[in-house]
């Protein structure tokens, strides 16, 4: 059997431990419906870093016209799992 992708708990874990380091805010005030600049206070250039944080993070691309679905973490989640879905079946 090939290895298998993060479950859902793994990568909100991951994704909410990035957030919380790039946007320097209590991880455990990061919820899945927390917003990047209404709830979390991102800017333009800490959306930047943070998708930089995120490809690093998980070995995955993130093209700038993807950017625009990715406005909450809920949304990045959604997003990230998409991503190594499609990877593991390549």
């Amino acid at each position: 059997m090939s290895e298998s992708s993060p479950s859902n708990s793994e990568i909100y874990k991951r994704i909410t431990s990035v957030v919380a380091k790039v946007l320097d805010v209590p991880e455990d005030s990061i919820k899945p419906e927390s917003n990047y600049v209404n709830d979390l206070s991102a800017d333009s250039l800490d959306r930047i870093t943070l998708v930089m944080a995120l490809e690093d993070a998980f070995k995955q691309q993130i093209p700038d016209e993807d950017l625009a679905q990715l406005t909450t973490v809920g949304s990045t989640v959604a997003y990230i799992e998409t991503k190594l879905a499609a990877k593991n079946q390549s």
